[in-house]
Parts: C-alpha cells; structure tokens; sequence
C-alpha cells in the first residue's frame, strides 16, 4: 500500500470515529453539561448538516485548489475542530466543533477519492478507493466503541483529543507522502449542480436514501440510552455492544454489496429496507431483555448499513440515465441525502423521547424505515414502465 493511500485511510478512520462515537456519549455528555437526551443526540444532526451543505457547495468551491494543499488544509481544520470539541467548556462550543469538522467529512471524500485513484495504476483504481473507504469500517468496528469506552472511563472530551491526534498522524502523512499535482477534473459549478436536483427520479432516489437509511437513525442516535436506561447494561458494557454492533454492520456491507451485484439495487434494497424494519419492529419488544436486545443489535448491525452500496450503485444508474453530463455530482448529492437522513432521523429521535418517550424509537424506526421501503418500490415501478413508454413512442 502507499504510504499516501495509508495516510488517507487513518483519514477516513478519523472522520468515520469522529461522525458516530456521539452515539455511544449520548449519556455521558448530557449528564456532565446538563443538557436533555435529546439535545446531546442533535450533535448527531448538526454534524450530518455540515456534512450535507459541506460536500455540495464547498467541494464546487475549492475545485480549483491544488488537491494536495486542499486535503491539507482540511485534516487541519478537522483536527482543530476536535481540538475545540476537546475543549468545550460548554454545549454551544461543542455545537460550533461539530460543524466545523462536518463541513470537512464530506469535501474530504470527494477529495480522497480522486486522489487516491491517482496513487496507483489505472486498474487499481477501484481497490484504491475501497481501501480509502475501509477506514469508515474500522472506525464502526473499532473506533467508535474504543472512543466510547475511553469517554466513559476518562471523560468524553478525551475522545476528541484521541481522535485529533488521529487527525494530526493523517495531515503529516499527506504533507509527507501525498505527491503534488494530482490531476483534477474542472469544478463543477453550483449551476450545473442545480439542474440535478431538478431531476424527478433523482429526487426519488435521494428520498429513498434519506428516508430509508435515515430511519434507523431514530433509534440509532439513542441505541446507548436504550441499552443502559431500557435494557439495564452498565455504560461499560455499551461499549462492548457497539463492537459487537460494528463487527455485524462490516459483514453486512458485504453481505448487502453482493446483493446488490446480483439481484441488482432495487431488489436487494427492498429486501434490506424490510428486514431493517422488521428488526428495529423487533427491537421494540426486546429492548427490555438483554440477552435478547443482544441478539437483536447483531441483527440489526447485519442489515443496517447494508443497504448503502445498493444506494450508492443505483443513483448512479439512474444520473447516467436522466443526467448523464453530471453523474459525479448526482453521486455527490446522494452522500449528502445520507447525512440529511442521519441529520432528520436524529432530530426526529430527540423529539419522539421528548413527547412519547425513550422506549418508542424502535417501532417509530421501523415506521419512517417502511416508508424508504415503499419507495423504492415506487422507484422500481417507474424503471419498469420507462422501456415501455419509450417502445410505444419509437
């Protein structure tokens, strides 16, 4: 592996243990800075929302920025945002970190993945990228329960500070090994990023996204007041959990992209949005027994992110179908659906514990993963009549 591609990676580890290991604090920071449940889960929300406005309009503006100086310049500011997180004398500094360092996750991977494709040979490409992207999934197996276990066991701003020296190892690996003139394509203006958007079944595409991988996200965001106030685990078996959650959601991403290169994207989606709500329907009755909320936080790691590549791969389909001049930034706005549905479902979460209680997550989960669900199916109908409207009219 080059060192390059190395540093990149610890990058992607960083920023992916940075983005979820709030869900394992949830109730360390609301007890130490006095705030509800719910206001601690919408740092999960105003991460997601930086991401989301961060990938479209940052990655349109720096696109004429030497990709090495741009890479730099954001583990930076990602570093210093943790640093400020590590800080935070209060709820609001801690807000201002969140934000900061969402606007950089979603700029990085548009970023990391041009110049990781540049590393090596033009038949590597691929395994390149997936090797980036490999650094999300070991910060879910490893990064996000070892972070929790060090907030609970030191006090959540340590995690910050562990995850900024992560971020200051990945900025001097790219100022060292990152090499100068990487090729970039032209930027892609916000015009032309409009016009996607004005694109019916790319719409659909985005609600399906945001909806169907956004609903798990209301009980996700509160799974470690679930398992400590509802199932009765002390906070330092909430961290073994969420390993054994992570290790479950590593196989199910390739569990979900295998089904989705057979059965194709719409069929595995469906498939993965139905079980997803059956177990978080399942969840609603479990909760209250540990040794059965166990094996239903397996099963729902197995299939609760199973479903991104089919998303990924299928958005893709369809811009090369409705908008084949600008199916990089149909892709990009789908990264930012994910995170408008993290942003949403987190929300949504805080206000179903504050008017129905802690205990109605997982069937109101289920409901919203259902109706992702429902349009997909929708989604596939309309793939299905297109062919045909296209054969009456030849």
């Amino acid at each position: 592996m080059p060192l390059a591609l190395l540093a990149l990676t610890i990058s992607a580890f960083a920023i992916g243990t940075t983005e979820f290991v709030i869900v394992g604090l949830i109730p360390t920071i609301a007890a130490d800075l006095g705030v509800s449940v719910p206001s601690a889960g919408l740092l999960v929300s105003l991460y997601a929302l930086g991401v989301a406005v961060g990938a479209p309009v940052l990655t349109a503006l720096t696109g004429r920025v030497p990709r090495k100086a741009l890479l730099v310049g954001l583990m930076a500011l990602f570093t210093l945002g943790n640093l400020m997180a590590w800080q935070a004398p209060g709820y609001g500094t801690l807000v201002l970190a969140r934000v900061l360092t969402g606007l950089t996750h979603g700029v990085f991977f548009s970023v990391a993945s041009i110049i990781a494709t540049n590393l090596v040979p033009r038949e590597k490409a691929a395994s390149a990228i997936a090797t980036m992207f490999s650094g999300l999934t070991v910060a879910f197996v490893t990064g996000v329960p070892l972070g929790t276990f060090i907030g609970q066991r030191f006090g959540w701003n340590a995690t910050f500070l562990v995850v900024s020296l992560f971020g200051l190892v990945a900025l001097i690996g790219s100022l060292a090994f990152v090499p100068r003139g990487i090729e970039q394509a032209p930027p892609a203006p916000l015009r032309r990023q409009a016009r996607v958007l004005l694109q019916p079944r790319l719409l659909l595409v985005y609600a399906m996204t945001a909806v169907g991988y956004g609903g798990s996200m209301i009980a996700f965001t509160f799974l470690a007041p679930i398992l400590q106030d509802i199932a009765g685990f002390s906070p330092s078996m909430v961290g073994a959990l969420l390993l054994l959650y992570g290790a479950s959601v590593a196989v199910g991403n390739v569990w979900g992209g295998r089904l989705a290169d057979r059965a194709g994207p719409v069929s595995a989606l469906k498939t993965i949005f139905l079980l997803l709500a059956t177990v978080l329907l399942v969840l609603n009755f479990t909760a209250p027994h540990p040794w059965l909320v166990v094996l239903t936080v397996l099963a729902w790691g197995a299939v609760a992110f199973g479903n991104v590549p089919g998303l990924q791969v299928y958005v893709v389909q369809q811009a090369r179908r409705f908008a084949p001049e600008a199916v990089d930034v149909a892709s990009g706005f789908n990264i930012a659906a994910f995170n408008l549905g993290i942003a949403g479902g987190a929300w949504a979460g805080g206000q179903v514990i504050a008017h129905l209680g802690l205990g109605h997550t997982p069937w109101v989960a289920a409901v919203v993963t259902f109706a992702g669900y429902g349009l997909t199916v929708l989604s596939g109908r309309l793939d299905r009549r297109l062919p045909q409207a296209q054969a009456a009219c030849a």
